[in-house]
């Protein structure tokens, strides 16, 4: 039997996605399910949610969750939820993340603005991962998690909520994958390119960036995503970061920003 025939154990793994709505986060939930995997797909949006289910491989698999992770109740709610349902949730996927707007540089973002994308991205990926991997340790189970970083964690992108944020949470993936490590217990970073989904409105102009010569969709990530939380294809992987961008890393194609009145 070929290596990749069955990269999850679906009689003991069960995962929990972020931002299973819609684009990338949407995608990775739609193949873990279709793996045989038992998945929590939470959104903030109810109606994303059940659509994400209803075109899922294997609906039956897919257990919905509504709430805003901006808040830390709704937080505790995702983890009592899942567990209820999953019994041991041992595959995290983040990938939640507020819509950019390019009227958010630096003069035109608001308080508000900036700290829901740090809640979405770096309080609720660091709570998430700490409480599902207190559980894991004291049960002496194996983990693999993965958040979404981007390639603006290292290049400025405009939008200085969004790269902070981003960039936080590249670090967040070493600290938790340093500390977890001796725990089985992997976490790595998966780093979208100009990726037409989710929160971004993508320019067709910009595939001239792109040494691939395309923009990117969500289903170009999902099975990187697959293989690096298989524990079976990426048992001795853990604290990298994984470019999946089509060679637009190889660019910098962001011209400083027009401010207007200020």
């Amino acid at each position: 039997m070929s290596l990749f025939d069955m990269p999850f154990d679906p009689a003991r793994e069960a995962a929990l996605v972020t931002g299973a709505g819609n684009g990338i986060g949407r995608a990775i939930a739609q193949a873990l399910t279709g793996e045989g995997v038992r998945t929590v797909f939470a959104d903030v949006n109810p109606e994303t949610v059940a659509a994400a289910i209803k075109t899922s491989p294997r609906p039956e698999l897919a257990i919905p969750f509504v709430g805003d992770l901006a808040l830390a109740a709704v937080r505790e709610a995702l983890l009592a939820d899942s567990e209820a349902a999953l019994g041991r949730v041992t595959h995290f996927v983040h990938s939640a993340s507020p819509p950019r707007r390019e009227a958010d540089h630096v003069f035109g973002v608001s308080h508000e603005t900036w700290m829901r994308m740090h809640a979405v991205n770096i309080d609720a990926g660091f709570h998430l991962s700490r409480e599902l991997a207190r559980k894991l340790i004291k049960a002496k189970l194996p983990g693999s998690f993965l958040l979404l970083t981007s390639l603006h964690a290292g290049t400025p992108r405009n939008l200085p909520h969004y790269s902070t944020a981003k960039a936080a949470m590249a670090m967040l993936v070493k600290e938790l994958a340093k500390t977890f490590g001796r725990h089985g217990i992997r976490v790595n970073a998966l780093v979208p390119g100009a990726i037409a989904a989710g929160g971004f409105v993508a320019d067709p102009a910009l595939a001239r960036h792109i040494p691939l010569g395309r923009l990117g969709n969500p289903a170009d990530l999902a099975p990187m995503a697959l293989a690096v939380l298989s524990n079976r294809i990426s048992a001795y992987v853990t604290g990298a970061a994984i470019a999946v961008d089509g060679g637009l890393s190889l660019t910098n194609w962001f011209d400083p920003p027009e401010l207007g009145e200020f």
